[in-house]
């Protein structure tokens, strides 16, 4: 049995898969913010109630909203900043009794639809995750992209391409730079331009639902909304070249972008046709948990 758990900003999750990828079980807590303590015994109450339910023993793959340092094995680029500076490894090994492996988040939803998703038999999969925060992981012929720095695919940090007049210099992030792409291409950036514009603090799908009615205000929003992120993935088109692009996320559920990115992506990218497919994560905002368990496959 493969147990995955994805460390979200937000929940806790936990999957068990049997060899063949069947769900054997499945359970959700909040995440404790900030406690990196009560993070460690939230999972080992998770990993526990698995083997339950079960009666299985399972080896234990985790995705998390950062990286592992080659250098110093400590947790780094994490948005969830309490996990920075951390040996998450060892802690998880010892609170476990066993082997763990660790990798991004993003890279474990790259892995996971590379697999048996919306990506599977392409050979390079570059999947984002619109949530909470942006990141970004590579799958090459199904195995996470690492890197020599164990960055590979960290597109978070990289200030959206092809600023324009009005967007410069961009709102400040929690990395220390500004206008990036985990600021502006998440959810929540879509939330707070909406706030700035408005002073109202709403949920994406409230303000979609603005978009649909055809407010104005929520229509401008969408529009900057899709043309970052366009701009964005067609800088990841034009070094990369990807076979599939695959969304994930709160934003990934917003059918609209799946039409109106490619025209807005066109004019960036270098070539004379874009026919790489954007597609939505088949396993929903629970690919990336899927794909921690496959670190073991």
């Amino acid at each position: 049995m493969r147990l995955g758990v994805d460390w979200g900003g937000t929940k806790l999750e936990i999957v068990a898969l049997s060899d063949e990828g069947e769900e054997l079980f499945r359970q959700r807590v909040d995440t404790p913010k900030g406690d990196y303590r009560g993070c460690l015994e939230a999972v080992k109450g998770l990993v526990d109630a698995a083997e339950e339910a079960t009666g299985r023993r399972g080896t234990v793959g985790f995705g998390i909203p950062g990286s592992l340092s080659p250098k110093t094995g400590l947790v780094k680029n994490a948005n969830s900043t309490w996990l920075n500076g951390q040996p998450l490894d060892k802690d998880l090994q010892d609170l476990l009794g066993r082997p763990v492996r660790i990798q991004n988040d993003a890279n474990c939803l790259a892995v996971s639809e590379a697999t048996d998703g919306a990506g599977a038999g392409a050979p390079i999969v570059h999947a984002i995750i619109i949530g909470t925060g942006s990141g970004s992981g590579i799958a090459i012929n199904g195995k996470a992209h690492l890197g020599a720095n164990g960055i590979g695919g960290e597109w978070g940090a990289i200030t959206v391409p092809w600023l324009k007049q009005d967007e410069y210099p961009g709102p400040d992030s929690w990395i220390g730079h500004k206008g990036v792409i985990d600021r502006w291409c998440s959810g929540t950036g879509f939330q707070m331009d909406y706030k700035e514009r408005t002073g109202k603090l709403l949920k994406g799908q409230e303000i979609m639902a603005l978009k649909r009615s055809g407010d104005r205000t929520a229509n401008a929003v969408y529009d900057a909304y899709v043309s970052r992120l366009a701009r964005s993935l067609a800088m990841s088109a034009n070094l990369l070249d990807p076979d599939v692009f695959v969304l994930g996320g709160g934003m990934s559920n917003i059918d609209e972008l799946y039409a109106d990115l490619p025209p807005a992506m066109q004019p960036y990218v270098f070539s004379d046709t874009f026919e790489t497919p954007i597609r939505k994560a088949a396993h929903g905002d629970s690919s990336g948990v899927r794909g921690a368990a496959w670190l073991w496959g």
